[in-house]
């Protein structure tokens, strides 16, 4: 879940770290749940067997078992190489996607390298390779990252895409945080002509103009990152509160909250890319809402960290869940494949309909 900027790897490895800790053990969650706002219409005669429920899909070219992503959580310090381990071989073995953290730590310091490239031991049928948008432009004495660069981070984990995160709400709270933002769609856009690119927000989302922006850089899919999970700026609070930082620690409590909904990002960012609907997925049944209002798939950190931390049994019970969650789910409206969730009927309520009553006038 950590977003890498660049600095001294003592510094690097310390924030990876406390942003694993904190995710494990403080609450970051927001105030409102958007996903319980997508309503799934029942099917009483669903005229399938569960048994004959296929969950299987495709994605950047790749067959997964599920329409599920492992998204971004880890890398560049001791535990986390433990961590991805465990997080591929539930991949490899539910066939599902996985992102790896922030990939700067290990071009600047080859020692941590192995923290993520560990995911390469692993049948993972999408690999996704990750660097932020703030690392492709310069941040004062700290030299941008370049193609090349890019192209080492995919190779480090043999990725078939690489994420290029932007992280700005992050970024504002850090005590060390990149606050420079101009020439950054440049500069993703200059990645994107040579490398298969997916654009991913952290936490705030993507409203339809960045989306259109986005595509006619050329980038292949969209993480729409949005509002309803982990909550970057709260983890940085606790960051920040923790080093005396008040001033940095009340911009995290400010902005706790900020950002586009999940569900509503998913709705507005469709413009004919691939969307991963990362925010608040806490269930199958979340995953199912998320592809019946356009999302190809549901990428999810928050409910799997726990369960990696603990082991590979837990992280496996929790994935089979998931999938049965899910599968329940299109039982339950009368899917028997992935393609038929799509076309099914969601109805948008609460909250979510009145962000997209709004933007739509």
């Amino acid at each position: 879940m950590s977003e890498d900027k660049g600095r001294p790897a003592r510094l690097t490895e310390r924030r990876k770290g406390d942003h694993v800790d904190i995710c494990a053990t403080e609450d970051l969650a927001q105030d409102y749940v958007y996903w319980d706002d997508i309503k799934l219409v029942h099917n009483p005669l669903p005229e399938i067997d569960l048994e004959e429920i296929d969950t299987s899909t495709t994605m950047f070219g790749r067959k997964l078992g599920a329409p599920l992503v492992i998204s971004a959580m880890t890398g560049g310090y001791g535990k986390a190489e433990e961590i991805n381990r465990n997080l591929a071989a539930a991949a490899e073995k539910f066939g599902v996607g996985m992102g790896v953290g922030s990939q700067r730590a290990a071009l600047e310091n080859q020692e941590v390298a192995r923290t993520y490239s560990v995911i390469r031991e692993y049948e993972v049928p999408l690999r996704i390779g990750n660097l932020g948008v703030p690392q492709l432009i310069p941040q004062g004495e700290v030299a941008p990252l370049d193609v090349e660069h890019g192209r080492a981070a995919m190779e480090m984990v043999d990725a078939h895409i690489l994420a290029v995160h932007m992280n700005y709400l992050q970024e504002i709270v850090q005590p060390e945080g990149d606050t420079r933002s101009r020439g950054g769609l440049k500069a993703l856009e200059r990645f994107a002509s040579a490398l298969p690119v997916l654009a991913k927000e952290t936490g705030a989302g993507i409203p339809r103009e960045a989306a259109l922006k986005l595509k006619k850089a050329k980038v292949k899919g969209l993480d729409v990152g949005g509002l309803g999970g982990t909550s970057f700026a709260a983890v940085e609070y606790y960051r920040a509160k923790s080093v005396g930082d008040s001033a940095k620690a009340n911009i995290g409590r400010t902005f706790w909250d900020w950002g586009i909904p999940t569900p509503v990002a998913v709705v507005i960012a469709n413009v004919g890319l691939p969307v991963i609907a990362t925010g608040g997925v806490r269930s199958g049944l979340d995953a199912a809402r998320a592809i019946s209002i356009g999302a190809s798939s549901a990428g999810m950190a928050g409910r799997l960290l726990p369960a990696a931390l603990e082991g590979r049994d837990s992280l496996e019970k929790e994935l089979q869940m998931l999938i049965d969650e899910l599968k329940a789910t299109m039982f339950l409206v009368g899917a028997k494949d992935v393609d038929e969730l799509a076309s099914s009927k969601a109805i948008v309520t609460g909250r979510s309909k009145e962000w997209l009553d709004q933007l739509e006038e």
